[in-house]
């Protein structure tokens, strides 16, 4: 047990010495990127085919798409005006550091003001791999039901913002919110949240205003 201990600690040593490496590239190149994490089919690419369209004439914008199979999400993302890059991890659950560095190798950096990475859909093994991104943002939705905070603490405690997607279905499925903020709040105080929708476009205005706030305030930061 010792050594596997020992050999878990020298993986996530070295991840996070890369992802390291990572943010002092994106910083030095000046450009913002957030880690987007969710279940499968909770709306990581809705929302970003949301978001690009809205911001790429104020923001140039990359998306790295991880998946284990197929480039699906990754067309989307460029069909709506992303420089996309996909990352096909061959059965791994999560990204990890050495997939996004090889990923930023086929990115345009100097010509990239926001870098929205899409995380595999998992509510567990992505948490615990650094990327070397500047904010971590979950994306929970209405369908997966109320109890996800109680069920998967680990991933809800350590994000900078919450998406909680699908809000148009709140009046056809069991989905009690008080409950779900509260285990939210146990474990996340004060953590930043946006109640949208990504097929109505309900809430998504207060979503983009956040995001064009973080990237104008980070590009004037960090020259």
């Amino acid at each position: 047990m010792k050594d596997r201990i020992e050999v878990v600690e020298n993986i996530m040593g070295a991840n996070d010495r890369l992802a390291a490496d990572n943010r002092a590239k994106l910083d030095k190149h000046h450009i913002f990127s957030i880690n987007l994490m969710a279940s499968p089919g909770a709306g990581k690419t809705s929302l970003i085919e949301n978001t690009v369209p809205a911001l790429k004439d104020k923001f140039r914008i990359a998306a790295v798409d991880g998946d284990i199979a197929t480039s699906i999400d990754a067309d989307r993302a460029a069909a709506v005006g992303a420089a996309a890059v996909q990352i096909n991890t061959g059965g791994e659950c999560h990204l990890d550091a050495v997939m996004l560095r090889q990923a930023l190798n086929q990115i345009d950096l100097p010509q990239t003001d926001l870098l929205v990475v899409e995380n595999v859909g998992n509510l567990i093994c992505p948490a615990s791999f650094a990327l070397g991104t500047h904010k971590s943002v979950l994306v929970a939705s209405i369908p997966e039901g109320d109890d996800k905070p109680y069920k998967y603490p680990g991933i809800y405690r350590g994000v900078d913002v919450l998406i909680i997607n699908k809000i148009d279905l709140l009046p056809y499925i069991p989905f009690r919110m008080e409950y779900f903020r509260q285990g939210v709040e146990m474990l996340n105080p004060g953590l930043k949240t946006f109640p949208l929708s990504c097929k109505t476009g309900e809430g998504v205005q207060e979503w983009l205003e956040w995001l064009e706030l973080q990237v104008t305030a980070f590009k004037e930061t960090s020259k």
